[in-house]
């Protein structure tokens, strides 16, 4: 049967797209999103061609900025100082020799944590899915490490990283957690793993719970095993909102701040790009804006690849589900 008031909204939409009325519903929208979202970026990039104000080293008297060309961005990609001799490679400690190094903490952080998170979380969202006394007491307690406020969870593992703290005394060993090169880059993703994999387990388990239960039954009845049920019919109707939850946990831990800034206390071995970008905001905003011009490239060329390989994944796979059905 066909649907009248469906056929009636198509006709509306289509008389809107005619007489061109159809920009007065979107004009609002696309002016909130320039001044929330494409101001500060535009004034980013401005700023980011601009020399910050200080002391001149070559004469040793202040100056006010002006135009700084390129040299922001040879600082952070060349890792390129200015000095009494001109211009150097950045002495070792200092934020622009710590550039190469953040950009692959961040990137190891991101695949290590959202590879663990998304196989933890549907190993959890199976268990959420099933019915049994209790299943609702457990959904919730699943999701408190998720409504810990971040910088709270940085500080509980924090305490429990300590030489003598918790970690050390139940493994009966002698780390130095928060210090040490990769001991501290394994305990931010043990802390980023623990926090976030119930996020990841929620949206799994909504795509779970949309898969039709005589699936599952017409299966049973043709003797698969319960192995090959997951295999064959779980994971293939699930892969869009996988997708959907690995690409947004993606885009959240690139831009991971707060739990290795707070966690570390200043470790330069878990400085991802968000951390150097607030560390030189404090040295200079002009050099800062152009760090995050760069963290904001790597962050859209990334998000870009991910919609156009996980987003065309995930419509297939849905248009493959419609013609079986």
């Amino acid at each position: 049967m066909s649907d009248p008031s469906g056929a009636k909204q198509r006709g509306l939409a289509l008389e809107l797209r005619r007489s061109g009325k159809a920009w007065l519903f979107v004009t609002p929208v696309l002016v909130a999103l320039a001044v929330v979202i494409g101001y500060p970026v535009v004034q980013a990039i401005i700023m980011s061609f601009q020399k910050d104000s200080g002391i001149d080293p070559a004469t040793g008297m202040f100056i006010e900025g002006g135009s700084a060309g390129l040299s922001n961005y040879t600082h952070w990609l060349l890792q390129q100082c200015n000095s009494l001799m001109g211009t150097v490679s950045c002495p070792t400690g200092t934020l622009g020799s710590q550039f190469w190094s953040a950009v692959g903490v961040t990137l190891f952080f991101t695949v290590v944590t959202v590879s663990l998170e998304a196989l933890l979380g549907l190993g959890m969202a199976i268990v959420m899915g099933k019915t049994f006394r209790g299943r609702a007491l457990l959904r919730a307690a699943v999701l408190i490490p998720w409504a810990i406020p971040t910088a709270v969870t940085a500080r509980l593992w924090e305490f429990m990283f300590q030489y003598d703290g918790v970690v050390n005394r139940v493994l009966g060993t002698h780390i130095l957690w928060t210090s040490d090169v990769w001991a501290s880059r394994f305990a931010v993703i043990a802390a980023d793993v623990w926090k976030t994999t119930p996020f990841m387990a929620l949206l799994i388990l909504a795509g779970l719970q949309v898969i039709p239960a005589d699936v599952y039954e017409a299966a049973k009845v043709d003797g698969a095993s319960a192995w090959q049920r997951f295999v064959h019919i779980t994971l293939p109707l699930l892969k869009p909102a996988l997708l959907v939850a690995v690409l947004f946990r993606t885009m959240d831990a690139l831009r991971m701040y707060d739990l290795p800034a707070i966690m570390t206390l200043g470790n330069p071995s878990t400085n991802t790009l968000s951390i150097l970008v607030v560390e030189q905001v404090r040295q200079g905003p002009n050099s800062a804006a152009a760090l995050s011009t760069i963290t904001f490239l790597l962050v859209f060329a990334i998000a870009f690849v991910l919609v156009k390989v996980l987003g065309a994944n995930a419509v297939r796979t849905q248009e493959e589900q419609r013609k079986a059905n």
